[in-house]
């Protein structure tokens, strides 16, 4: 059996139809990302080698993984760092080679070249997709966890960081240590007020090792929030397959994604940023009006779906919308009880971006697997779904759909569909989660609710959220299709 070739920039030249344009200068690295999953690899990679061929730049992409992983790092780099977006829409399916991503580390093998990029004056930004647990947050102040096992090593072995916040301390550090100016960190990741929660994160970790360190981050640094939004599935076998056809070259790291995307961005880069504006990103003064909207609307959503269909047994998004009574369902929620928590520029129209994410998601194509979504609840529901709650509840309006999503999320805890097959819980706090799902609804919620990083205690002392949770967790233990119908608007 003869290999395949493998994709590289040497054959760059015969896929002149697979790139953004044939011409490419070769950029020196200015952004480090950190966690280079997928979706970066669809949407900040995507935008930024457009802005080079725009506008120029040296803004070469650094990525990191974070979790040891140097399997993606290793295929990766016998790539070149080149790789292919398959992007998956109604009118069919379209193969991109991003030139981009210039190199990849993994810690804490390549420690030494991440701080040595770190210290190069041409590193202007590092940027993030670690998803809301890779923050090290307690939820309820907003400070780094002290009791988190990563944070606590970190502090005791700052020159051995793993967390993000102790990583990013210990590069600010190095910064102006040298006199360099500091780099601007940039989320990505969809977490409320992302550029002020890591901030945050950041400046606490750093006053619990140095005030003066603190207090220089805290004035100097910045950090922007953004709001980020395109489909990213997992990368699948057909997804490879599909890049292989099209490059007629092997690429073991395709992205799939929607057509798609968005990009808001706070503009505050004190020492530049790629033209990211020249290519359909939005840089604002204020992102929190677009912030609460994708994390409410699409992501919040999103999670509904994921729970509901979990039990019900839809395997992906697109399955679950194409069944009339769950789209109406997610349809009424959306109108009835998330659109109006927004206040948003009058050129926004929320029904017509409602309507457009009925349509993502009824794309078959993409095939988003719903178990990818539901994973990582007790990070996702408070941001997604709880803030909208507490604010419906503070204007004295109805919750009953919101409350059947959050629901469909404690009954998805006990680990079996509505049918008895199992599922895993993929969860940072899956231990505590699972150690006792009562089956009995009012013992289910007494116990979810007395969990404080998920529930802020006067949330969880709601009289109305606590008797309406019971009630939704009984309609849906007896059936998450049934409760959809019983509980629609």
């Amino acid at each position: 059996m003869t290999s395949r070739p493998l994709l590289r920039r040497s054959a760059l030249a015969s896929l002149s139809h697979h790139v953004l344009q044939p011409a490419w200068h070769d950029p020196r690295i200015g952004i480090v990302h950190l966690g280079i999953g997928n979706f970066h690899r669809a949407h900040e990679a995507v935008y930024t080698e457009e802005a080079m061929l725009s506008a120029g730049g040296n803004w070469g992409i650094c990525g990191v993984t974070l979790q040891g992983d140097v399997g993606k790092r290793d295929a990766l780099m016998a790539q070149d760092g080149l790789y292919s977006v398959v992007e998956r829409g109604p009118d069919g399916l379209r193969v991109t080679v991003i030139r981009a991503l210039k190199e990849v580390l993994a810690m804490p093998h390549d420690r030494a070249r991440l701080f040595e990029l770190f210290a190069d004056a041409n590193v202007r930004i590092v940027s993030l997709t670690v998803t809301e647990k890779g923050y090290c947050r307690d939820t309820r102040t907003g400070d780094v966890d002290m009791n988190h096992a990563g944070v606590a090593y970190d502090l005791a072995n700052p020159d051995d960081a793993s967390t993000v916040p102790g990583i990013l301390t210990a590069a600010l550090k190095q910064r102006r240590d040298a006199g360099t100016p500091p780099f601007t960190v940039l989320s990505c990741d969809n977490l409320s007020h992302n550029g002020a929660a890591l901030k945050q994160a950041v400046v606490s970790f750093a006053r619990a090792l140095d005030a003066e360190l603190a207090a220089w981050i805290d004035t100097h640094v910045a950090f922007p929030s953004t709001m980020v939004d395109r489909i990213v599935p997992s990368t699948t076998d057909a997804d490879r397959e599909a890049a292989h056809a099209a490059l007629n070259a092997d690429d073991a790291v395709p992205v799939p994604c929607e057509p798609f995307r968005q990009w808001v961005i706070e503009d505050r880069f004190p020492t530049g940023r790629p033209a990211w504006e020249r290519v359909g990103a939005q840089l604002v003064g204020d992102v929190m009006p677009f912030e609460l909207a994708k994390l409410r609307m699409l992501n919040g959503t999103h999670s509904t779906i994921a729970y509901l269909s979990m039990l019900a047994g839809f395997s992906t998004i697109d399955e679950a919308i194409a069944y009339p009574p769950l789209k109406a369902f997610v349809h009424a929620m959306m109108t009835d009880e998330i659109a109006p928590t927004l206040d948003m520029p009058p050129s926004f129209d929320v029904l017509a971006y409602r309507d457009a994410l009925l349509e993502r998601y009824a794309n078959a194509a993409l095939k988003h697997r719903t178990a990818q979504i539901a994973m990582d609840g007790s990070q996702k529901i408070p941001p997604r779904l709880l803030a909208t709650i507490e604010g419906r509840l503070n204007a004295g309006r109805s919750i009953r759909m919101l409350t059947l999503a959050v629901a469909a999320w404690l009954v998805f805890l006990r680990g079996h569909a509505d049918d008895g097959t199992p599922y895993d819980i993929i969860d940072p706090l899956a231990a505590r989660l699972t150690s006792d799902v009562p089956a009995d609804p009012a013992q289910l919620v007494q116990t979810m609710l007395a969990i404080e990083e998920v529930f802020p205690p006067k949330l969880a002392n709601h009289e109305s959220l606590r008797r309406q949770l019971v009630e939704a967790v009984g309609l849906v233990q007896q059936g998450a299709l049934r409760a959809i119908e019983l509980q629609r608007g």
